[in-house]
């Protein structure tokens, strides 16, 4: 059964933990990679690692959404990968939470994540071949008290990867959003001596991104959950 081909990847909302797991597993399987960043001052690193172009763009600003995807075109082709990994949270009561900021986060979450994949898709459909993919997380299925912003964020994202998959599968476009129900393990955040493989490996994380690019047309996925062994839901 021959498997799905991808040449280019972009990667939105890049930073230090899954995103550049999956800069490097993109590479390592041959392809050009774009990674995009509000900041991209700490990327120099992986960049120079992976041989990924560097791109600053605000995802929830639609001319910079569009002039990244146009840059990104005109550098390396339009990429048949896509992935949306920004996201934003303002924790607070409800009663306290500052609006502007609700607004703020949101647009990044969720927002940003439908001016990205409309992009994405622009350029997919035509050519009736790509993936996008969404990171969300435990917040898109149960929204956790004084975590209304994140929640609201993440059931928005898990909403427009469920309402794309269902537009966009017939067209040959492969729309998977994934619950990452766990935390990521950091160099800020290390796992615990006595709990191994208690939080989530990014590179773990990234394989399970790749193996879902590589699913054969006939039994694709929307949606795949990762956790710990251990995590209880």
């Amino acid at each position: 059964m021959e498997k799905p081909k991808y040449t280019s990847a972009l990667i939105v909302g890049t930073g230090p933990g899954l995103s550049a797991s999956l800069a490097r597993l993109f590479a390592k399987n041959g392809l050009k990679v774009s990674i995009a960043s509000r900041t991209t001052d700490k990327l120099a690193a992986l960049a120079q690692e992976t041989g990924a172009q560097v791109h600053k763009c605000n995802a929830a600003d639609a001319k910079d959404v569009a002039a990244l995807f146009d840059a990104v075109e005109a550098g390396s082709g339009a990429p048949d990968i896509v992935v949306y990994n920004a996201s934003s949270r303002v924790r607070g009561s409800i009663v306290d939470l500052p609006p502007e900021d609700v607004k703020r986060a949101i647009e990044i979450s969720a927002f940003g994540a439908f001016l990205v994949s409309q992009q994405a898709a622009k350029r997919m459909v035509p050519k009736g071949h790509g993936a996008i993919l969404l990171s969300g997380a435990t917040a898109g299925v149960k929204g956790f008290a004084l975590s209304a912003t994140f929640a609201m964020g993440k059931f928005a994202l898990r909403g427009l990867a469920q309402s794309m998959a269902r537009e966009l599968s017939p067209k040959g476009v492969h729309v998977a959003h994934f619950v990452i129900d766990g935390g990521i393990r950091s160099a800020a955040r290390p796992v615990p001596a006595d709990a191994p493989d208690s939080l989530l490996d990014p590179d773990a994380i990234a394989e399970v991104y790749w193996s879902t690019l590589m699913q054969h047309r006939s039994a694709w996925s929307w949606e795949v959950e990762v956790r710990p062994w251990v995590e209880k839901f």
